[in-house]
C-alpha cells in the first residue's frame, strides 16, 4: 500500500500530517543521539577528572536515571497540561543539559547536566510516539509512529559520526585557535565539544515544537471538541464519532491509573510492560554501550571493532527502514515474533563461538549483524508502535508511563549489570543468557500481544473492553 495514496488529497492533508510526524520525530534523533554520544567520550573524561571505575560507570549510567524519573513523570503531566507543552520541556532540557554538558568544571557538574539530559530522553521517550499515534489514521499508524524508532536508529548514526569528526579534526582547531574557550572544547577537550553538538538538534527540536498542534485526541478528551474535530478532519477527511463517544464515556467518571488493573485493560498493562522488559533484556542497548568492547573480547583491534560498530549501526538503519515500510501491510505480529526468533538464534550462534573460542573470526561479526537487523525489524519498531496505540486516550500518558518507565529502568540494570555479570560467567554465556530472555519473550508475545494492523485507536480500546467481558 503507497503511503501517500493513504490519504486522499480531499480526506486530509498528507503533508501536514507528515510535517507533524517529522517534527515529534526528533525526539528519537535526540534519544538516539544522547543515547550514543557519551560512548567517544568515556576515556576523555576518565583521564580528565581522575574518575574511579565506580564513579565511570555511575557517568555512563546518570542519563539513564534520568529518563527512569523523566519517563515516570511524563504521563501524568502530558494527560494534565497536554502532549505539546511536555514535549517542549523535553526539547529545552536536552539543549540545557547539552549546553552545561560543555561546559562543566567538575565532575558532580558534569553528572548533575547528563541527568537533566536524561529527564528529556525519558519525557520524549513517552510522548513523541503517543503524540504521533495521535494523529496518525489508522492504516499508516504503524509506519509513521515506526519514524520514531528510524529517528532513534538515525540520532544514534550522527552521534558516532560526530564524534568521529570532532575527534578527527581536533588537530585542525588547535591550530587555528592555541588558545581561549573554542580551543578547549574543540581541540584540547574534544569531549565537551561532543556534548554541545546535540545543542543543534535539540534547539532545531524546540524550535519547531512551536508550529505544530496539540494532539486533537487529547484535545476532544479534555472538552475542546470543535478545536479537536477541526485538527482530525483537516488530517483524516473526517473525525468519527466513536472519537467523541470515546470522551463523553471518560468524562462521566475520570479515574486514575488504577482503571488499568480492570480486567480487559490489565492486559494491555501487562503487554506494555512485557514488551519494554523483554525489549531491553533482548540485549539491544548492550551492543549500542558495549559493541566495541565485545568485539575487542572477541579478539579485534580497537580500530576494527569501532569500524565494526559503525558497520553494525548501517545494518540497524536499513531493516528498520524495512520495518517502517512493512508493519501496517505485514502487521505487528508477525514482525515481532518472527524477528525474535531470528534473534534468538543468532544469540545462541554467537554464544557458541564464544565458548568455543572461536569468537575472532568474521562470523562473529556476520551473526551481529543478523542479531541488530532482526531486533530492527521486530521489536525495536513494533514497541513503539502498540505502546502508543494499546491504551484508551484519556489514560495514554499514564500507562505509557508506566511501560516506559519498565523500559529505562530494566535498560539501567542491563547495562549496569552487563560487565559485571560476564566477567563472572564470561561473554558466551552472557549471550546464552540473552538467548534464554529472547525465548521467553517470545512465547509472551505469541500468546499475549494482539494484532492492532488496521484498527483506529477507538476500536483497540473497544477491543480490551471485549476481553474484560468474557
Amino acid at each position: 500500500m503507497n503511503l501517500k495514496n493513504s490519504i486522499s488529497p480531499e480526506r486530509g492533508s498528507f503533508i501536514l500530517l507528515l510535517s507533524i510526524c517529522f517534527v515529534a520525530s526528533l525526539g528519537g534523533v535526540l534519544f538516539g543521539f544522547d543515547t550514543a554520544v557519551i560512548s567517544g567520550t568515556f576515556g576523555m573524561v576518565e583521564s580528565q577528572f581522575g574518575l574511579t571505575k565506580l564513579q565511570v560507570g555511575w557517568f555512563g549510567s546518570s542519563a539513564l536515571t534520568g529518563a527512569i524519573a523523566g519517563a515516570f513523570m511524563a504521563g501524568a503531566l502530558s494527560d494534565r497540561y497536554g502532549r505539546k507543552p511536555v514535549l517542549k520541556l523535553a526539547a529545552l532540557l536536552f539543549f540545557v543539559s547539552a549546553l552545561l554538558s560543555a561546559i562543566p568544571p567538575d565532575f558532580r557538574f558534569l553528572v548533575m547536566a547528563r541527568l537533566i539530559g536524561g529527564l528529556g530522553v525519558g519525557m520524549a521517550s513517552v510522548l513523541s510516539p503517543m503524540y504521533i499515534s495521535e494523529f496518525a489514521p489508522a492504516g499508516i499508524r504503524g509506519r509513521l509512529v515506526a519514524l520514531y524508532q528510524l529517528s532513534i536508529v538515525i540520532g544514534i548514526l550522527l552521534a558516532y559520526f560526530s564524534n568521529w569528526l570532532l575527534l578527527k579534526y581536533s588537530n585542525s582547531v588547535s591550530a587555528i585557535f592555541t588558545t581561549g574557550i573554542l580551543n578547549k572544547v574543540f581541540s584540547a577537550e574534544v569531549w565537551r565539544g561532543m556534548f554541545a553538538a546535540e545543542m543543534i538538534p535539540g534547539g532545531l527540536f524546540l524550535v519547531l515544537l512551536f508550529l505544530v498542534p496539540e494532539s486533537p485526541r487529547w484535545l476532544i478528551d479534555k472538552g475542546y471538541t470543535e478545536k479537536g474535530a477541526f485538527l482530525l478532519r483537516r488530517i483524516n477527511g473526517n473525525a468519527d464519532e466513536e472519537v467523541f463517544a470515546g470522551s463523553r464515556l471518560h468524562s462521566e467518571k475520570r479515574t486514575g491509573l488504577s482503571e488499568l488493573l480492570k480486567p480487559g485493560l490489565r492486559k494491555a498493562l501487562i503487554v506494555g510492560v512485557g514488551l519494554s522488559v523483554f525489549g531491553q533484556f533482548t540485549g539491544v542497548n548492550i551492543i549500542i554501550y558495549y559493541g566495541p568492547t565485545i568485539l575487542e573480547d572477541a579478539g579485534y583491534a580497537l580500530g576494527s571493532a569501532v569500524q565494526f560498530q559503525v558497520l553494525i549501526g548501517i545494518i540497524n538503519l536499513i531493516f528498520t527502514v524495512v520495518a517502517l515500510l512493512k508493519i501496517d501491510s505485514w502487521g505487528r505480529r508477525p514482525l515481532l515474533i518472527g524477528g525474535m526468533v531470528a534473534v534468538c538464534i543468532s544469540l545462541l550462534g554467537i554464544g557458541t563461538l564464544f565458548l568455543t573460542g572461536t569468537a575472532s573470526g568474521i562470523w562473529t561479526v556476520a551473526l551481529l549483524c543478523i542479531y541488530i537487523g532482526s531486533l530492527a525489524i521486530s521489536i525495536n519498531a513494533v514497541i513503539w508502535v502498540l505502546t502508543g496505540e494499546i491504551y484508551p486516550t484519556h489514560i495514554r500518558g499514564r500507562a505509557m508511563s508506566v511501560a516506559t518507565f519498565a523500559n529505562w529502568s530494566t535498560n539501567f540494570a542491563a547495562a549496569f549489570l552487563f560487565p559485571w555479570y560476564v566477567s563472572i560467567v564470561g561473554m558466551g554465556t552472557g549471550f546464552f543468557t540473552f538467548a534464554g530472555f529472547c525465548l521467553i519473550g517470545t512465547i509472551f508475545f505469541w500468546k499475549m500481544v494482539p494484532e492492532t494492523k488496521g484498527k483506529s485507536l477507538e476500536e483497540i480500546e473497544k477491543m480490551w473492553v471485549k476481553v474484560s467481558d468474557e
